[in-house]
């Protein structure tokens, strides 16, 4: 296929860059969208990262389901191209900061580039700076995030990186990858989404116990397995979550 020898070129070419330090040249537009039509379904996903990757003019790829990076081993990553040692090195770290960070803060920077420091002690490969970029995206109700490694002292296009984020969302939406585990609002029980609505009128534990019927006690260790479940601190975070993902 005509796509796999450019794009098979396109990563050489890009290795090149890396090895001797310099960025790698992004690609057009044109040649992006083109390159994009002849791969629509999940079989493709890889090979449309490094498209969208190219194009941004980063050098590496990691595609993750964000919002399952505080679950145990490494089923939130979707497809990569960094080093095996490096992501399961950087797991913890992404835990750490999705845990730090409320749920408003995740709405509000959705397809807002981050730019972060790996940690000192990482090994990084040939041509690639310390800094990364974060790019978070919604497929449905579940969340994603691109992350790029680029080479040192290049510049990345805010624009261009809005419009990979966009795209790797259509991209995963075909992807496997997006159905490692369910949506988190399958994994809530019948009582705890009653508690979550409950919580979202207003009412108290005491209130809510009344109306149904069980014990203050038994409707606290309900809410508390809700916030668990959707990665969230506090019941004003939990209610955010509901109506972001038409829970309530």
């Amino acid at each position: 296929m005509e796509f796999e020898t450019w794009q098979s070129g396109r990563g050489r070419v890009g290795l090149a860059f890396a090895a001797s330090g310099a960025a790698p040249v992004p690609v057009s537009r044109e040649k992006m969208i083109e390159a994009l039509v002849k791969m629509a379904d999940a079989s493709h996903l890889p090979n449309a990262m490094r498209v969208l990757t190219d194009y941004v003019g980063a050098s590496r790829f990691l595609l993750t389901r964000y919002d399952l990076v505080l679950e145990q081993g490494l089923d939130f990553v979707v497809t990569s191209d960094w080093p095996f040692d490096l992501v399961r090195r950087l797991s913890a770290e992404l835990a750490s900061v999705y845990a730090r960070t409320t749920e408003y803060e995740k709405c509000m920077l959705l397809l807002q580039p981050k730019f972060l420091l790996l940690p000192e002690e990482i090994i990084l490969p040939a041509g690639v700076g310390r800094q990364y970029c974060s790019l978070t995206f919604n497929v449905g109700r579940a969340r994603f995030a691109v992350m790029l490694l680029f080479a040192e002292g290049a510049i990345l296009s805010h624009e261009r990186l809005r419009e990979i984020g966009l795209l790797a969302g259509y991209y995963s939406s075909f992807s496997r990858g997006s159905e490692v585990k369910s949506d988190r609002d399958f994994e809530l029980t019948e009582r705890e989404l009653e508690c979550l609505f409950w919580i979202a009128e207003g009412k108290t534990s005491d209130e809510i116990a009344v109306i149904l019927g069980i014990s203050r006690n038994t409707i606290n260790n309900y809410i508390t397995s809700v916030m668990r479940k959707t990665a969230t601190k506090t019941r004003s975070e939990a209610i955010a979550y509901a109506v972001r993902n038409n829970l309530v």
